[in-house]
């Protein structure tokens, strides 16, 4: 089989930091990632065998620690059993975004993309009922308030994987203080422990337009997401100020 297999992956979330973290880990000198950020193997890509898969390592030098991250893994709900069956040592790294301010963010990143021709009012009211058409492109793209409901997408990982191979992050904290979140990831893969860059990498950024929002949807969206954020409090020990 021409490459390795990863010891980690980025399960995500969408919007959460997980482009930040590909650069960082990039510029590890005992890591390697494939060149395009987002293989999706265990989501897009799980008919292809798994020599197709490590051929996205094939560029690595041996005593380097092979991953990939793809922020669809998390939501995927087949993607932990697929983890399991070929990596069952693999080291998870999640990072959580306020999950309001993720959601607004996948709403105006997929009407960036095109991906989304409503307003962020008419396109969340709209979730529910797209999500129950069944079509692989709704469940991707348009799974705004589905996907920030972190606990139900971690319980699928925490069933099937030993706790000390999950490291769930807050993303605000990756860059309000990265020092010490970058500390605790190189323990937990493993790494030479190298210090931050001198400028954090920063890509896939919003413009802001999330900050435009009538504040009434933010309010809404808080009370539906409250039970997640109180949730993740309780569980892992950090949490958002309106929660």
């Amino acid at each position: 089989m021409p490459g390795q297999l990863p010891s980690f992956l980025g399960l995500g979330t969408q919007k959460g930091g997980t482009t930040t973290l590909h650069q960082l880990l990039t510029g590890h000198p005992q890591v390697f990632l494939p060149p395009c950020k987002e293989v999706h193997y265990f989501d897009l890509n799980a008919e292809q065998p798994s020599s197709w898969y490590a051929q996205h390592f094939s560029g690595a030098d041996p005593d380097q620690r092979c991953g990939e991250i793809t922020p669809f893994y998390l939501f995927h709900p087949k993607a932990p059993q697929r983890i399991k069956a070929l990596l069952p040592r693999a080291r998870l790294v999640v990072l959580l975004r306020d999950p309001v301010e993720r959601t607004l963010s996948q709403v105006f990143h997929a009407r960036k993309r095109g991906f989304e021709p409503l307003s962020p009012d008419e396109a969340l009211a709209k979730e529910e009922a797209r999500l129950a058409e069944g079509t692989a492109f709704s469940f991707q793209k348009h799974s705004y308030l589905s996907r920030s409901r972190y606990l139900e997408q971690l319980d699928r990982y925490e069933t099937l994987f030993e706790p000390e191979q999950l490291l769930v992050l807050r993303s605000e904290s990756l860059f309000e203080n990265p020092a010490p979140v970058w500390q605790e990831l190189q323990r937990f893969l493993r790494l030479r422990q190298m210090p931050l860059p001198g400028r954090l990498p920063s890509a896939n950024r919003g413009d802001q337009l999330a900050e435009s929002v009538d504040p009434r949807l933010r309010s809404r969206l808080r009370e539906a997401l409250r039970a997640t954020a109180e949730g993740v409090r309780d569980r892992y020990g950090f949490g958002w100020d309106w929660a």
